[in-house]
């Protein structure tokens, strides 16, 4: 499956969620109707919840410790040679732009590669793109469940034991730790698009 059919698969699967989630929501009673950009088939609680992950120290790390104020969510792994290294530092970008408004957003980064990303792997990977960006790793099935939660498609790509790539879907979630998920955005998404988004849902809280 090339990348190009993943990315399509993946945004058909969240385009059709927020078709259903604006029939639901985006005629009365959504707080955000003028923030969203779309809607998920099956409404926005289908997306998200709760994990259990390992930082960049080892420690164990909930959802509700890594997502503690409106964050920028992303899945991808250290390995890879184009849109997670790319998509993180736009998702860095955004956050300062944000902060110089006076607007705290977190940044998590969740590897899908956890054979190779290791929490060291992982806290350097992330500690090199921002001070601020929290990377997440953990054993298979605790990184299977987070990125089931999030419907995140991946899969390893070919049969190299060391230098294989990952397939994955990519796109960057804004979550807050009160109303769950609220937006997402593609790798297209300028980091001051997915400022002004995330903006307009933090004034609306």
């Amino acid at each position: 499956m090339t990348r190009a059919i993943v990315f399509l698969a993946a945004a058909t699967v969240l385009l059709g969620v927020a078709a259903g989630f604006w029939v639901m929501t985006g005629r009365s009673g959504d707080p955000f109707a003028d923030c969203r950009r779309g809607a998920v088939a099956a409404g926005a609680a289908s997306i998200g919840g709760p994990f259990t992950l390992v930082d960049g120290s080892g420690a164990t790390v909930t959802d509700a410790e890594a997502i503690t104020a409106p964050t920028l969510v992303y899945f991808g792994y250290t390995f890879c040679p184009d849109f997670c290294p790319t998509d993180l530092s736009r998702n860095a970008l955004a956050a300062d732009l944000l902060a110089e408004r006076g607007m705290d957003v977190g940044q998590v980064f969740i590897s899908i590669d956890p054979g190779r990303d290791t929490p060291d792997v992982v806290g350097d990977f992330a500690a090199a793109i921002h001070p601020d960006l929290i990377g997440l790793t953990g054993s298979p099935e605790q990184v299977a469940a987070a990125a089931n939660a999030y419907r995140v498609y991946f899969r390893q790509a070919d049969d190299d034991p060391d230098y294989y790539l990952m397939d994955h879907s990519t796109f960057t979630y804004l979550v807050d730790p009160g109303q769950g998920f609220l937006e997402f955005f593609p790798s297209d998404a300028a980091p001051e698009e997915i400022a002004e988004s995330a903006a307009c849902f933090l004034d609306a809280m």
